[in-house]
């Protein structure tokens, strides 16, 4: 009887501990990298692609061009944003906008909808953490790149 008592009391504790580490580490319920407040100089961030940088055969497509473009025009914006492809993990970026200031916003259609969807909620008077809520709630899936 006590070894059936322990063997009970065993198996419930593991399964409120296996419970626990799940409930905590569950990965589709982490936020990816992004900054809380505006970058305080600009000048110390890894520069955006822009100008004459935007040509080869990374931008075969007028869309690519396009979001570099307006990713540039609201860069502290982005940078106060998460990217929700999780380049955060696979390339070690620490925002959308570290999407940017290379090649990646040409390749992944998440990063180009959420920078779009950026660049139309700021220009529309959206606060960044309005921005923020509404990538979270993947408002940005509802952007067509080829309509851009």
């Amino acid at each position: 009887m006590i070894f059936k008592s322990k063997l009970i009391l065993g198996i419930a504790v593991s399964a409120l501990t296996a419970g626990s580490y799940a409930q905590w580490s569950n990965p589709a319920n982490e936020v990816p990298a992004y900054h809380s407040a505006a970058p305080l100089k600009v000048s110390t961030l890894p520069p955006l692609l822009t100008g004459s940088k935007l040509t080869g055969d990374h931008f075969q497509y007028p869309w690519q061009v396009h979001v570099y473009e307006q990713a540039a025009k609201i860069g502290n914006v982005i940078y106060q944003l998460p990217c929700n492809c999780r380049c955060d993990r696979a390339l070690g970026h620490t925002s959308l906008r570290s999407c940017y200031e290379g090649y990646h916003g040409t390749e992944c259609s998440t990063c180009a909808q959420e920078a779009f969807y950026a660049y139309a909620m700021t220009k529309a008077g959206k606060s960044v953490a309005e921005i923020r809520a509404g990538i979270a709630q993947h408002a940005y899936e509802q952007i067509n790149l080829e309509q851009q």
